[in-house]
């Protein structure tokens, strides 16, 4: 009597072992990708844990021309290859314009995306620059005084900066800063208020540590 029910007692323990081991495979398949991924395979990180770029300034002066090229090349970024596409669909390592008032409003109404053109509509476009992770820099020129400010990845506060279209004697450097981190309340300003292709300032604040997710560039 107490063999047969030892085998009985097997028999159970085999049978739930066994179902326990399917269910187990069942739920580690119906697991996402990226999580069977990260226990050993390579998997891309999500958009929303992706940290924002460091700002980008080119230390030396020189012709506007010149700086942009520099920068384009400490950035790894090429012409885009279509006339105009939005920032979400445009190829990693790609460079754009986009004309002062529409970035303008997308910044200010934290718009998801921005149209780019390959060639600037106007010579006080700003570049955008959408880096390989996906990430998104917005160019434009400053002051010497703020170079040493920009620069840092952790900054502990935020800081307002004016971000210039073009190059001048007041903003002579070139700079790149993360679109994640630019909290904009109002439109870029014209310098010369009598000429439509006047050079432009953006007045806004860069922010610490802290990232915002619905901006242009936070993919």
């Amino acid at each position: 009597m107490s063999r047969t029910v030892s085998r009985s007692v097997r028999s159970v323990s085999v049978r739930h072992l066994f179902a326990g081991t399917l269910i187990g495979l069942f739920f580690m398949s119906a697991l996402p990708a990226s999580l069977n991924a990260a226990r050993g395979g390579k998997t891309e990180v999500l958009p929303m844990e992706k940290a924002a770029p460091a700002a980008v300034v080119i230390e030396t002066t020189g012709s506007e021309g010149e700086l942009r090229r520099q920068l384009r090349a400490k950035n790894g970024v090429a012409e885009l290859s279509t006339a105009t596409t939005r920032f979400s669909q445009a190829p990693t390592g790609s460079y754009g314009f986009i004309a002062p008032q529409f970035l303008g409003m997308a910044l200010v109404t934290q718009s998801p995306d921005l149209a780019l053109e390959r060639v600037p509509p106007a010579a006080n476009a700003y570049e955008i620059h959408k880096l390989a992770d996906g990430s998104g820099l917005l160019v434009g020129f400053i002051g010497s005084d703020l170079m040493a400010q920009v620069t840092p990845s952790n900054r502990p506060k935020n800081i307002r900066i004016a971000l210039y279209s073009n190059p001048s004697e007041k903003a002579p450097h070139i700079a790149a800063v993360p679109l994640v981190k630019l909290m904009v309340d109002r439109m870029p300003v014209r310098l010369d208020p009598k000429k439509a292709d006047s050079a432009v300032m953006l007045d806004m604040d860069l922010q610490g540590t802290a990232n915002r997710k619905s901006v242009p560039g936070a993919q």
